[in-house]
């Protein structure tokens, strides 16, 4: 019953805390509105999930997240020095193709996300077979150590994470 009725309960209760920040107001009025969005949207999106996707190694997660973070701000600092006092060089990007060892949908969408998130790359495009995902660099010098990092810092955490 519990799973008919609440059928992704984090999103469920994401969704109503969320409500409660975007109208900035905690009166029970909102609370109840925000309880309802989060029972009725995943209500209304079940039939587009077609299962839960299963972490083999949950803990993970959190050491996966310290390391996307601190990349994060790594090259948020690298960005920043191109954009302030690289002005007149000419930027040596490219596209860098990254095959992929992951089988898991969940685990690419979230490497291709990962990859978005980091300033100074952007997730391209993904190969019809998902076994390649097509990568583009701001700045680099060495492609193939790009893809080196992608695959050692990224892609084998999402590995022990999901498969």
């Amino acid at each position: 019953m519990r799973a008919r009725l609440l059928p992704h309960p984090v999103l469920s209760a994401s969704l109503a805390v969320l409500w409660l920040f975007l109208v900035n107001d905690f009166s029970a009025g909102h609370a109840v509105l925000g309880v309802l969005l989060g029972v009725a949207v995943p209500l209304a999106t079940s039939v587009y999930w077609p299962g839960s996707p299963r972490l083999r190694r949950p803990a993970a997660v959190l050491g996966y997240a310290a390391v996307v973070l601190a990349d994060i701000v790594v090259s948020n600092v690298e960005v920043a020095y191109l954009v302030l006092f690289r002005r007149g060089e000419t930027l040596r990007s490219r596209f860098v193709t990254v095959p992929l060892a992951l089988k898991s949908p969940e685990a690419v969408a979230v490497l291709a996300g990962t990859i978005t998130l980091t300033p100074g790359t952007v997730s391209a495009d993904l190969c019809a077979d998902g076994g390649a995902l097509l990568v583009h660099c701001l700045e680099t010098e060495d492609p193939d150590g790009v893809v080196a990092r992608i695959k050692d810092r990224y892609e084998s955490r999402l590995k022990e994470i999901f498969e």
